[in-house]
C-alpha cells in the first residue's frame, strides 16, 4: 500500500504550498511513489486519514485553528511544519506585540464578526512536531529533501548553519564588511542561497534563527551600521518575529 501524504493550511499566504506545486517534475515523481491523499491547493479529490506524513503551512490564529491542528496531529504518523508561519507564527505574529482588538476595529467594518486569538503562534506551541522546515517561503530543494527523508524513514539532511556560509559558497562579498549594510545573515538559518546579499541587500531573516546564533554579538554591528534601538527591534520583528524576539529577550 502506498504511503499517504497530506498537506494542510492554517493562517498563511499559501506561498509554501505553492513552492511544493512549483516542484513540478519532482512532484510528479513523488506522486508515482506515494498517494497524495489530501492537498486542496492541488486537487479537490481528498482521502481521509490516517496519513503517513502531514505537512502543515500556517500559524494558529483562531480557536478553530487550534482545534484543527490537534485533529491533524492525531491523524498523522509524522507531522512537519513548513514555513515561517507554521514554525514561528509568521509576520502575523506582530499582533503579539500590540492590541489585537485595536487592529480588528481598525481593519474591519464589523469587527464583531471576526473570531480570532490575541496571538499568532507556531504549530509546535499546540502539538508535537516531528520537524520544522524554515523559510518565507520554504526552499524547494529542502522541501523535497524533507518529504523524501520522512517517507524513506531517515533524518532530513537540512543544515542549521547561517546564511553567511551560503554567501561564502557562492562567492558573495559580505555586504556588512564591504558596504556597512545592516544584515541578519550571521544569525539567520541557511536555505535561501543567500539571495538578498547576492543582490547587495542585507539579509532580512526570512528563514528564522540559525542553530548557533549570537545576537549579543550582532546587535552592536547593526547599531554601528546606522540602526537605532527601535530599528534593531523592527528588523528582527518581521517574518520570524516570535523566534527572534525570544532570542532578543535572553
Amino acid at each position: 500500500m502506498a504511503l499517504k501524504l497530506a498537506v494542510f493550511k492554517l493562517a498563511s499566504c499559501d506561498g509554501c504550498q505553492l513552492t511544493l506545486l512549483d516542484c513540478e517534475d519532482e512532484l510528479l515523481a513523488l506522486a508515482r511513489e506515494v498517494e497524495i491523499a489530501h492537498f486542496p491547493e492541488a486537487s479537490s479529490a481528498m482521502a481521509p486519514g490516517p496519513y503517513d506524513l502531514s505537512l502543515v503551512e500556517g500559524s494558529v490564529t483562531t480557536p478553530e485553528d487550534a482545534e484543527r491542528v490537534r485533529a491533524i496531529r492525531a491523524d498523522s504518523r509524522h507531522l512537519v511544519t513548513i514555513g515561517a508561519c507554521a514554525t514561528a507564527g509568521g509576520i502575523q505574529a506582530l499582533r503579539n506585540f500590540a492590541d489585537v482588538d485595536e487592529y480588528r476595529r481598525t481593519v474591519y467594518a464589523h469587527p464583531e464578526y471576526i473570531s480570532t486569538l490575541a496571538t499568532s503562534t507556531p504549530v509546535s506551541a499546540h502539538v508535537d512536531v516531528d520537524f520544522e522546515l524554515r523559510g518565507c517561503p520554504v526552499d524547494r530543494r529542502q522541501l523535497i529533501e524533507v518529504i523524501t527523508a520522512f517517507l524513506a524513514g531517515r533524518k532530513p539532511d537540512v543544515p542549521d548553519h547561517s546564511v553567511c556560509f551560503e554567501c561564502k559558497r557562492r562567492g558573495t562579498v559580505c555586504v556588512t564588511v564591504a558596504h556597512g549594510t545592516p544584515c541578519l545573515g550571521p544569525v539567520t538559518h541557511a536555505g535561501c542561497g543567500a539571495l538578498c546579499p547576492a543582490y547587495h541587500r542585507g539579509c532580512f531573516g526570512c528563514f528564522g534563527p540559525s542553530g548557533t546564533l549570537n545576537l549579543p554579538a550582532l546587535i552592536p554591528l547593526l547599531r554601528r551600521d546606522g540602526l537605532d534601538e527601535d530599528a534593531v527591534v523592527r528588523i528582527l520583528r518581521t517574518f520570524n518575529a516570535l523566534a527572534f524576539d525570544k532570542e532578543l529577550r535572553k
